[in-house]
């Protein structure tokens, strides 16, 4: 008797309809090249791994059935007229691409008068099927029956993509579910610390061991406070910045120890702020109330300063090319500007509606300039399409991060009583 008949649930809470599990191991099975264990166990459980109707439709289409290949397609139920659409009209172009190819011009534009008008197709997609019939330069060639085959389950395979759960099972379902589980578990890792794989054969959990505790090493060659470090992307670097009015870049050696590569002097205030480039060959260094440096990390030399003393820098941040940096100024009158690695202006936003700027950010993709505009809202500028969008808090806002995804937003808030 088949399972398909008799849905149970699976796991201790009974979330895990059987049926759709067993589906997606079948399908991992036949992905990974193992089509005797997966044949088997379709046979054993009494569940296919393709649906009545897309079993129906492959077996259609492998031999060129399109007339009901067509009423299959059209007699599916719960299937969205859009997607309906976009099935037909790959079926449609490899249909007549096949009717081309062996020179049956009139039966393509048979099928375009007569069956086209009666199905669901917008006009867009039925004006993309009369063009392939008006190209009367096209020159296919005869192609062989074993080509035709091969690209019958070409269409096959694009026409898996189209369709919905549960007429096909998504590629690769099996393996995005453990994935989203394993990452699932990093996530709520409190202590998690570990670049190592994690197992399957057991839950992930870091203990509070994996958090380093113990003082290595003390890095004293600041003459007063340290205000700012940073790490480089890549790990090789560390930047400090101090009140003393000096950066320094530090070496990580390879026993993780660190030495000094260059201290930097050349601010006449304390150094508040550093930012790496992305490709780490550059240091920006912002000096308190005071200008903007860029810094070659080799040579340690002083490529370039930004603004001028009534300048003054409250944030910067790179652009992902690392040939573009965006400034911004806790002066309204001063804005937010944008410059290259020459000094060269590229663009600015200033005026009565540019407020005081105290943070700002790029995502990695380079299309978003996100600042702390004003108190209490966040200003999101698009640089492609230049749309605008401001989110208002209720709390003060003092600080922002992007994440590397570009995806979610973080702001710190000061309250008050």
């Amino acid at each position: 008797m088949s399972m398909e008949n008799s849905p149970t649930f699976l796991g201790s809470k009974g979330l895990i309809n059987k049926q759709e599990f067993i589906r997606v191991i079948i399908q991992c099975l036949y992905s990974f090249g193992y089509e005797k264990s997966a044949s088997c166990l379709e046979s054993e459980s009494g569940i296919r791994y393709k649906s009545v109707d897309f079993d129906l439709l492959e077996s259609q289409i492998l031999c060129g059935d399109w007339d009901n290949c067509i009423d299959t397609v059209n007699k599916i139920k719960d299937l969205k007229d859009d997607t309906r659409s976009s099935v037909l009209f790959l079926v449609f172009k490899h249909c007549f691409l096949e009717y081309l190819n062996r020179g049956d011009d009139s039966l393509a534009l048979s099928v375009l008068q007569k069956q086209v008008p009666t199905l669901c197709m917008s006009k867009e997609m039925v004006h993309k099927l009369a063009y392939i019939l008006s190209l009367k330069e096209m020159e296919l060639g005869k192609l062989d029956e074993d080509i035709i085959f091969e690209l019958r389950k070409r269409l096959l395979m694009e026409l898996g993509k189209q369709f919905p759960p549960p007429i096909v099972v998504p590629e690769r379902r099996l393996e995005h579910l453990v994935e989203t589980s394993v990452m699932a578990q990093i996530d709520s890792c409190m202590h998690h610390n570990s670049q190592d794989v994690v197992s399957l054969y057991e839950d992930h959990c870091c203990g509070r061991d994996q958090i380093p505790t113990k003082t290595v090493q003390v890095l004293t060659d600041h003459s007063n406070e340290v205000w700012f470090v940073q790490f480089s992307n890549s790990g090789e670097y560390l930047a400090s910045s101090s009140s003393d009015c000096t950066a320094i870049i530090w070496k990580v050696m390879e026993d993780d120890k660190l030495t000094m590569k260059h201290m930097l002097r050349s601010h006449q205030n304390p150094v508040s702020f550093v930012a790496w480039s992305p490709d780490d060959t550059k240091l920006l260094t912002c000096g308190n109330s005071e200008v903007l440096k860029l810094w070659d990390v080799e040579t340690g030399t002083c490529k370039h300063t930004f603004g001028d003393h009534d300048f003054t820098v409250s944030s910067c941040a790179w652009f992902p090319d690392s040939k573009r940096i965006v400034c911004g100024s806790s002066d309204p009158e001063k804005g937010i500007c944008m410059w290259d690695c020459d000094g060269n202006e590229i663009k600015a936003w200033r005026g009565t509606r540019m407020p005081k700027v105290l943070d700002l950010a790029v995502t990695s993709d380079g299309e978003n300039l996100i600042s702390i505009f004003s108190d209490k809202e966040i200003w999101i500028l698009n640089l492609r399409t230049n749309a605008e969008q401001v989110i208002s808090e209720e709390h003060s806002i003092t600080s922002l991060s992007v994440s590397i995804d570009s995806i979610h937003l973080e702001s710190t808030k000061l309250y008050t009583n």
